[in-house]
C-alpha cells in the first residue's frame, strides 16, 4: 500500500492524474464492501463511483497520520448507511400506499443464497450499522482499530459491540430455526 499512499500525496500536491492508481487499487474492495452492505449490484456500482468521486473531491482533508484505506472505508461506511436509511424511508413510504402480499426482496433472496436461511434471515434483521460492523470484521477482515477509525468509535467500543453482535446473531438464528447452526458457530468463533 506504500504506492497508494505515495499516489495520495501526489494527488494532494496537484498531480491529479495519479488518482487513477488509487481508483485501480480500491475499486474492487469498495465494490465488495458496498455490494455486501447494499445487497444490490447496481446500487453498489453507483455507490463505488460516488465514493471515489467524493474521496477525490475531499482528498485535501485526508491526514497522512492515518491510513488512506481506513479513510476511504469511512467514506464508504457513511455513504452506504445513508443509502440504506433512504431505502428504509422509501420502503415505509411505499408501504403506506400499497398493501400487496409480501414477497421476498432481492436482498433477502441474495442473503439466503449466500449464507443459508437462518444466517441470512438473521443478517437482514440487523441494523445497517451492525451489518457494516459484521461485514468489515468478518468479510473485509479489518482490525478492530481500523473499524474504530472507520466508524468513529474507540477500538474497545468496537470490540464490545462486535461481541454483543455475535450473541445477537446467535439468538436471531436460534429464533429463526437455525439453532443447530448457531451452536456449531460457537466452536468456530
Amino acid at each position: 500500500m506504500e504506492f497508494v499512499e505515495k499516489c495520495v500525496m501526489e494527488v494532494k500536491a496537484g498531480e491529479i492524474n495519479q488518482y487513477v492508481h488509487i481508483v485501480e487499487a480500491f475499486q474492487a474492495p469498495m465494490f465488495r464492501y458496498c455490494s455486501r452492505m447494499l445487497s444490490n449490484r447496481q446500487e453498489a456500482e453507483d455507490a463505488v463511483q460516488d465514493i471515489l468521486v467524493k474521496a477525490f473531491e475531499k482528498i485535501e482533508l485526508f491526514e497522512p497520520n492515518g491510513s488512506f484505506s481506513s479513510w476511504l472505508y469511512k467514506i464508504a461506511h457513511h455513504h452506504c448507511l445513508n443509502l440504506l436509511r433512504k431505502r428504509s424511508v422509501q420502503r415505509k413510504f411505499q408501504s403506506w400506499f400499497r398493501q400487496d402480499a409480501v414477497t421476498e426482496s432481492a436482498e433477502q433472496t441474495m442473503m439466503s443464497q449466500l449464507f443459508g436461511e437462518p444466517l441470512a434471515s438473521a443478517i437482514t434483521s440487523l441494523s445497517a450499522e451492525e451489518r457494516s460492523l459484521l461485514i468489515l470484521r468478518a468479510l473485509e477482515e479489518k482490525s478492530f482499530a481500523e473499524i474504530g477509525e472507520i466508524s468513529g468509535k474507540s477500538m474497545e467500543a468496537v470490540k464490545k459491540k462486535y461481541g454483543r453482535l455475535k450473541l445477537k446473531l446467535q439468538r436471531l438464528m436460534e429464533q429463526k430455526g437455525g439453532a443447530e447452526y448457531a451452536k456449531g458457530q460457537n466452536h468456530t468463533s
